[in-house]
């Protein structure tokens, strides 16, 4: 056994703290506000692989500061075990700068208000390279080139500089929002994409990053309830789309997340709203010594004492915001001269796919949906069908020549909007008049990086300035779906996996998956000639049997294992 040098320490424990470039952005802007900065400019090049600087007008360091926080668990923010249980900065553990450090081109420049100059330190791959004097502006300017510099295996791992942009644009949205208070820029290869000027509360912050239409989709939550106090902003169930769009959760004043939270969250929307993840930016405030922050390296997640209390306490303040807005009126009673329910169809042969297949919103949206080709190397399911009923619960029942077989409305619509996109040449809808949509920075990014993709299955889409396309045209099948919810959801499924998956293809097939679950958003309750339809255009599918997101579109149940179960001889 022996103790490690400490280049290999200090590289092993880069690791913990530095994943990725917005991994520097993140804890070098915490360290911003921490320092009571009221303007934060950022400035990366090369998805921050080539440089990233940050640059804060706080309150700055002294010489003997500047070169004590290049040492490991230099901190002027706890000084005792009590401290870590009352932590109210963002961060504390003095780990950010000496592993910044470690692993790239590091410089700072900083000066303290009441000083005639100030300091500059530079240091390359872990080791002081030089020390001296500097005039400056108040504050501190940290310059990072050449990230991983000493560690190549670490590169190999970063993915495309649209990629890791996108990373940083998130965190600086997301800082953003959690402190109006601060204005926040960013530079992306010498152009400025993000300008926040400080502003008086969070309403305004959100209208500053995220268009008009988001903000007309959001209604105001607060609440209090056991010490934890609950505010911020939540969008409107929409059963008629689903739409997947960023969460921000703010635990006293940090960017965080916790299961607790995401679960509330999402018991909270009614069972209509399908697949859907709908915006919210809550802010949940208690006593740090009711929540640890150090529980993950980079502190994005977060335990509570009592998940109970935080559930209470978020699922009171949003069962209050929706209160007024959530009403399902129950289905009223059929009139007494109202048609009965069709008769079963006769027997239908599955190879005649229709040309189209109708689709019911609340919204209007198109009246049909054009169908993938049939494939004809792949055999249908079955050779015909009988159509027998639709269930209260909204599957629909169909009798074969061998068997029943019970289909999932919802999961064949997505299947098969997902084969049209797929294997049908595209064709593009043009608008009468092209439309804007505005995104997050984030968003933006990655929409902006799969342009090739989009183009190639019938979008139109150009940029327009500060975070927003002008949109042409649409795919044809998407018609009459709104572009900026579109958009949306492809740029938040894009955003979900992309540390783990990259490519053309993976791309075409996440945005493929996106607008297939939302056509399939625009459903209601089938009737039996549009349920015939259903199944003949589900027929027709290269890949009957699951949905894009692999979960079963069909259950097939036997003539032979209902015998068996009804012990027929």
């Amino acid at each position: 056994m022996h103790v490690l040098p400490l280049h290999v320490a200090n590289k092993i424990a880069a690791g913990e703290v530095v994943e990725r470039p917005a991994s520097v952005v993140k804890e070098l802007v915490e360290n911003a506000i921490d320092a009571g900065s009221t303007q934060i400019k950022i400035a990366v090049a090369g998805g921050g692989r080539k440089s990233i600087a940050v640059q804060d007008n706080g309150c700055g360091m002294e010489k003997d500061d500047a070169l004590l926080a290049l040492e490991r668990q230099a901190t002027s923010k706890i000084l005792d075990v009590p401290d870590i249980e009352n932590i109210t900065t963002l961060g504390f553990r003095g780990e950010a700068i000496p592993s910044i450090a470690s692993v790239s081109r590091f410089a700072m420049t900083t000066r303290t208000r009441n000083s005639d100059e100030g300091t500059f330190v530079q240091v390359d791959a872990g080791r002081v390279a030089e020390v001296r004097s500097a005039g400056c502006p108040p504050g501190t300017l940290v310059e990072v080139r050449d990230l991983f510099c000493n560690v190549p295996a670490r590169q190999k791992f970063l993915r495309s500089p649209a990629t890791e942009e996108s990373h940083i644009r998130q965190i600086v949205t997301a800082n953003a929002l959690a402190h109006p208070e601060i204005g926040f820029a960013l530079s992306v290869d010498g152009r400025e994409v993000c300008n926040f000027p400080p502003c008086a509360n969070c309403a305004d912050r959100i209208l500053a990053v995220y268009s008009g239409e988001m903000a007309e989709a959001l209604v105001p939550v607060a609440g209090e309830s056991g010490g934890i106090r609950i505010s911020g902003f939540v969008e409107r169930p929409n059963p008629g789309i689903p739409v997947r769009r960023d969460q921000y959760i703010f635990v006293n004043g940090r960017p965080a997340s916790a299961p607790v939270i995401n679960a509330t969250l999402r018991d909270a929307y009614p069972r209509q709203s399908g697949e859907s993840r709908h915006a919210a930016f809550i802010f949940i405030e208690l006593s740090p010594r009711e929540v640890d922050v150090n529980v993950h390296p980079t502190k994005r997640e977060v335990r509570f004492r009592s998940n109970s209390a935080v559930r209470q306490a978020l699922s009171g303040a949003l069962a209050a915001a929706f209160a007024p807005a959530v009403r399902f009126d129950p289905m009223p009673p059929a009139p007494a001269n109202a048609e009965a329910e069709p008769p079963a169809q006769a027997w239908t042969a599955a190879t005649a796919a229709p040309d189209s297949l109708p689709i019911a919103s609340p919204r209007p949206v198109q009246e049909e949906l054009p169908l993938a080709d049939a494939n004809p190397e792949t055999a249908a399911p079955w050779n015909r069908f009988r159509f027998l009923a639709v269930t209260d619960a909204g599957y629909v029942l169909v009798e074969t020549e061998s068997g029943i077989v019970t289909v999932n409305p919802k999961a064949a619509r997505e299947r098969i909007a997902f084969e049209q996109l797929k294997y049908r040449p595209a064709s593009s809808q043009e608008l009468l008049i092209p439309e804007t949509v505005k995104l997050s920075p984030a968003e933006f990014a990655r929409i902006d990086a799969a342009l090739p993709e989009l183009s190639a299955i019938g979008w139109q889409l150009e940029a327009f300035g500060d975070n927003t396309f002008k949109v042409e045209a649409v795919p044809t099948i998407t018609k009459g779906m709104p572009a900026a919810a579109a958009l949306a959801t492809i740029a938040s499924d894009l955003g979900d996996h992309s540390q783990h998956r990259v490519g053309e293809k993976w791309r075409n097939d996440a945005i493929a998956r996106s607008l297939s679950r939302s056509l399939a958003g625009f459903s209601a309750k089938l009737d039996g000639q549009l349920a015939t339809r259903l199944v003949e255009a589900l027929a027709a599918c290269r890949m009957p049997y699951v949905s894009p997101a692999g979960k079963p579109v069909l259950i097939f149940t036997s003539n032979r294992e209902l015998a068996r179960k009804f012990a027929i001889q």
